[in-house]
């Protein structure tokens, strides 16, 4: 009789914790791309998912994950250039809107955008959305170069003239290729997209000059690096400036931080909801998703992150320091200068990483 008992009991603990494994919603972010409360709210309103959130800091990083086939993720958020290409591998599975009544909220514009990279609005729902800009330290600038540095320029950056003498408060670009080199292309008059290897020479050459000056490579360190003065330049994603403007109030450490949307251009992007072909729990994923599409979810998100959203009816309630900041939410005459940035061909894209292993090792 008691064996009996023990097997019946080790039945229903293995049928437990078989219904737990079912109902865990793991989740691979963006460093620092959501509000612990926005985490929090949704656990109390779905008791039975367990929530498992990881973040990464590259989309090389999460595409690396996902190109094996089993990422052991249910929502993943990369970026819309890496999305396209995520697609054309067959790394999602379509979405069933019917799952998605939030859906509504979405702007219909900046969906016709996204439809460059998924057609029809297939396979992702965005997130947020910017800009790759310049984050910098005024004071520190501004004894570098005078009252004149051109911090409203790629200039500042691709000039070695305005970089050398930058060097000596710390200057960081993001750890992308994928986004850096178009950057250079950008700066010396190329397609920013260009599949042409010999433009991507030109550009290595560019980055090559003024590699002696930047004090290193990092797509998320240099968010808490400029906050404490520890840099005075960098090149990174709008939003990041906006939260370690904050983090630099908070502390009251004497910092500021400012950004800049450079006149000549940048790339716009989006970070994209996607739940992959593998996943374990893509019900829980639905819900998850379905969740962040309510505006009085993505807003204080939005004011989190620095970063403007796609829901046309959130903007309203997020707070007026974010959705009026130019360089935060683009001006009509600015999103004239934005590109979007395009896969490559695979012997492009190998030449360019390639490009990019001699750029960082500087030799």
């Amino acid at each position: 009789m008691n064996r009996l008992k023990s097997l019946v009991l080790c039945a229903a603990l293995v049928t437990g914790i078989a219904h737990a494994e079912e109902n865990t919603l793991r989740v691979y972010n963006w460093f620092d791309y959501i509000t612990p409360k926005a985490l929090d709210d949704f656990k109390t309103q779905n008791p039975a998912i367990k929530l498992v959130y990881d973040i990464f800091d590259t989309n090389e990083a999460l595409e690396a994950k996902l190109l094996t086939g089993n990422s052991g993720y249910d929502v993943v958020v990369p970026s819309n250039v890496f999305l396209a290409k995520q697609i054309e591998a067959g790394v999602f599975q379509p979405l069933d809107r019917s799952q998605l009544p939030n859906w509504h909220h979405l702007d219909p514009k900046l969906m016709q955008l996204i439809e460059a990279n998924d057609p029809e609005n297939k396979f992702a729902v965005p997130y947020m959305y910017g800009t790759i800009l310049i984050g910098f330290n005024p004071e520190k600038v501004k004894a570098a170069l005078g009252a004149d540095a051109p911090v409203d320029s790629w200039d500042l950056i691709f000039k070695q003239e305005n970089i050398s003498k930058l060097k000596q408060c710390g200057v960081t670009l993001l750890d992308s290729p994928s986004e850096m080199l178009p950057l250079a292309l950008q700066h010396l008059g190329l397609d920013p997209n260009s599949n042409n290897p010999k433009d991507y020479l030109k550009a290595e050459a560019l980055l090559m000059k003024i590699r002696p000056y930047i004090t290193y490579f990092h797509s998320s360190k240099y968010m808490a690096d400029i906050a404490n003065g520890d840099i005075c330049v960098a090149v990174g994603y709008s939003g990041s400036f906006s939260q370690a403007a904050n983090r630099a109030k908070e502390a009251r450490n004497g910092v500021t931080v400012d950004m800049r949307l450079p006149r000549e251009g940048a790339p716009i992007w989006f970070d994209m909801l996607a739940i992959p072909k593998g996943a374990k729990n893509p019900q829980a994923a639905y819900t998850f998703i379905n969740y962040l599409l309510q505006p009085s979810v993505i807003a204080p998100i939005s004011d989190f992150v620095g970063y403007p959203n796609p829901n046309k009816d959130a903007t309203e309630q997020v707070a007026p320091a974010i959705r009026n900041n130019p360089n935060l939410y683009p001006t009509a005459a600015a999103m004239t200068t934005l590109y979007t940035l395009k896969p490559l061909d695979a012997k492009v894209e190998r030449f360019r990483t390639r490009a990019w292993t001699k750029i960082k090792s500087g030799t």
